[in-house]
């Protein structure tokens, strides 16, 4: 029964990385609203270092078209605007000398489209992940059934489980599409 329990965890763990990943890909997706979360890409170098612009600056949506991003030193002013400006991010800096003002144009129409079919991609993804752990928990149950003596009916019952927590996880990964698909689509 302990082997059961540990081929479940491991598929579930599996699974809820896939769903993690899922997350942090359509966060830097941008939907035409601000989000601090679309410079998590954005990597700055600091003394030597390569690190997210949250770790040398305070980041401040103050609304929904606007980000505003705050060096905690004053040297650092140059390097986020060129670690911007050469990111996939998409938008142009303004620096004012205290601080950097990042616009969110609006986005058009067949941009929408783009994102909604880049964010389906992602979400594609993220399924075959899914699929895959669910293969190889189901190929572990069978293994464990044929070399180690596993009983019948426990491998089957595992691989009700398995399925079950597979079917968890997709329906969570649709969740987390249309989500992505509904905040894209709204003018």
């Amino acid at each position: 029964m302990a082997e059961v329990k540990t081929i479940l965890d491991v598929t579930s763990e599996k699974m809820e990385m896939s769903i993690a990943f899922l997350d942090e890909a359509l966060a830097t997706i941008r939907a035409g609203k601000a989000s601090a979360r679309l410079l998590d890409p954005v990597r700055v170098d600091y003394y030597g270092s390569s690190v997210p612009v949250s770790q040398v600056a305070t980041i401040v949506v103050p609304d929904a078209k606007t980000i505003m991003i705050q060096p905690w030193e004053k040297s650092m002013l140059r390097e986020i605007e060129k670690a911007i400006q050469n990111s996939s991010v998409g938008i142009t800096p303004e620096n004012n000398g205290e601080h950097i003002r990042l616009g969110i144009p609006p986005i058009t129409e067949d941009r929408r489209r783009d994102l909604v079919k880049r964010s389906k991609g992602e979400a594609e993804n993220a399924k075959v992940a899914i699929r895959n752990a669910r293969r190889e928990a189901i190929e572990a149950f069978k293994k464990a059934q044929k070399n180690e003596g596993m009983p019948e009916d426990m491998a089957k019952d595992g691989e009700d489980s398995v399925q079950k927590i597979h079917d968890k996880y997709i329906k969570r990964v649709d969740e987390l599409f249309a989500e992505k698909e509904k905040e894209i689509l709204t003018v």
